[in-house]
């Protein structure tokens, strides 16, 4: 064996595989996106329930953090009425904004983040601004004011709330557990 016989790369034999292919059935990228789908894993009541936990542990955290001390540092009086207090309607905008805006721009909040889940939605390839607002506005007051509209999530088979099927979205597991 000579010196250029070594250094040369042996080249990989190029593989004809058309006669393999079954050009009447469907197509590559419809079996490829029906395997995807199959393996998708819904994420069911308790795991939705434990990442609201965390959100609302989150949600606190910036409250206390940022909210009540821009309030005491503007001394205004939190609590001068009682439902619609300054500190109600800065936390209720917080709690809002949080929901929206880590929804929109990662899929997931902090708490579905911690539990490796992801809203998605159904009819799209990502959520839409106005998926998103129905989702976290009407959606979430519908099923707050109606319990039913979480517990759903145990017991339909997409493990959607009532606030999923009118937003057309649902969550999954992102990875295997």
């Amino acid at each position: 064996m000579n010196k250029e016989d070594f250094y040369k790369e042996e080249q990989p034999e190029k593989l004809d595989l058309t006669d393999q292919l079954d050009t009447e059935s469907e197509p590559i990228k419809d079996r490829i996106v029906s395997e995807t789908k199959k393996e998708q894993y819904y994420a069911g009541f308790w795991m939705r329930f434990w990442a609201y936990i965390i959100d609302l542990i989150v949600i606190g955290s910036i409250d206390r953090i940022l909210i009540k001390p821009i309030f005491n540092a503007l001394d205004i009086s939190p609590y001068a009425l009682p439902n619609f207090s300054p500190i109600t309607i800065a936390t209720a905008i917080t709690f809002y904004l949080y929901f929206v805006l880590m929804t929109k721009f990662f899929g997931q909040t902090l708490g579905k983040m911690v539990l490796g889940v992801r809203v998605i939605s159904t009819k799209q390839s990502e959520l839409t601004w106005g998926t998103v607002l129905f989702r976290e506005f009407i959606g979430r007051f519908i099923s707050k004011t109606t319990i039913i509209g979480y517990l759903l999530v145990g017991f339909l088979p997409k493990k959607q709330g009532l606030h999923d099927l009118f937003s057309d979205t649902t969550v999954l597991l992102e990875r295997n557990r």
